[in-house]
């Protein structure tokens, strides 16, 4: 059995002036259990769309998402998505943001809590940063915050929409070795949406390249590099090799958008 499977999902939104915007169509995935799989592609191709189809916010047209087999009718606890923007309350401190979630579950004591919390703030690399405000952390502190809150629920599956595009390109880096570091403590299952090829490459089992608006998958490409990985990785030439055919894929979907001939 799958760990979550979306069988033919087609999404579509009302247009002001009438008619309808078909933003998804006929998107198929399969996804095991524990593996880490990142989706590439132009922007307004449904990527965020599906996100939330999967994390349940957003009912599909047509098609259906299974969750150990199970129907997706709506959000649940053992779904947890990580947001682009940091998602933090202002008011509360880095121990009161993670255990946010913890407390709305309203299943556990403030000693279990607080165990809970403790654990993966120190996952996370914030030990001695626990009452802090969020105006007091950098960016990537801020979202190290934001990926703690999501694991101290215990999620099955960790839906991540474009964590790391605020930060700058060396805390993006550095924010990509740590979540593969955190990934390997306990192989949550990852849907990871990126922007970034060299982000999507580093991270993957696999890789689902979607096409241009409406979006479906135009290819899924496999990633065949050892675990753990340094950065240096991306010099080696099954590295480059998989960044290039990413490119090439993306760059013939955006200049038929914009009504281009495609590269040969």
């Amino acid at each position: 059995m799958q760990h979550i499977e979306l069988q033919q999902v087609t999404v579509t939104f009302p247009q002001p002036g009438g008619g309808e915007l078909r933003a998804v169509d006929g998107f198929e995935l399969k996804v095991e259990k524990g593996e880490f799989v990142t989706i590439v592609g132009p922007s307004g191709c449904g990527k965020t769309t599906l996100l939330s189809i999967v994390d349940g916010l957003v009912r599909p047209s047509s098609g259906q998402v299974l969750i150990n087999g199970a129907l997706v009718m709506g959000p649940s606890p053992d779904r947890a998505l990580v947001f682009q923007e940091f998602a933090l309350l202002p008011w509360r401190t880095v121990v009161d943001n993670v255990m946010l979630g913890l407390e709305l579950q309203k299943k556990y004591t403030k000693a279990q809590m607080k165990e809970k919390v403790d654990h993966y703030i120190q996952m996370v690399g914030l030990q001695g940063f626990e009452k802090h405000y969020p105006h007091q952390l950098s960016g990537g502190m801020r979202q190290r915050v934001g990926i703690a809150r999501a694991l101290a629920v215990n999620p099955e599956i960790l839906l991540m929409d474009e964590p790391f595009a605020a930060l700058d390109a060396q805390t993006r880096e550095i924010m990509s070795v740590e979540l593969q570091r955190i990934w390997e403590q306990d192989k949550k299952t990852v849907l990871f949406v990126t922007h970034s090829i060299d982000e999507a490459v580093y991270l993957a089992d696999r890789i689902v390249v979607m096409s241009g608006r409406p979006g479906r998958v135009k290819e899924m490409i496999p990633v065949n590099l050892g675990r753990p990985r340094g950065l240096s990785i991306k010099d080696e030439p099954d590295f480059v090799r998989l960044r290039r055919h990413i490119w090439d894929l993306l760059e013939k979907e955006v200049q038929r958008q914009v009504g281009g001939k495609e590269m040969k």
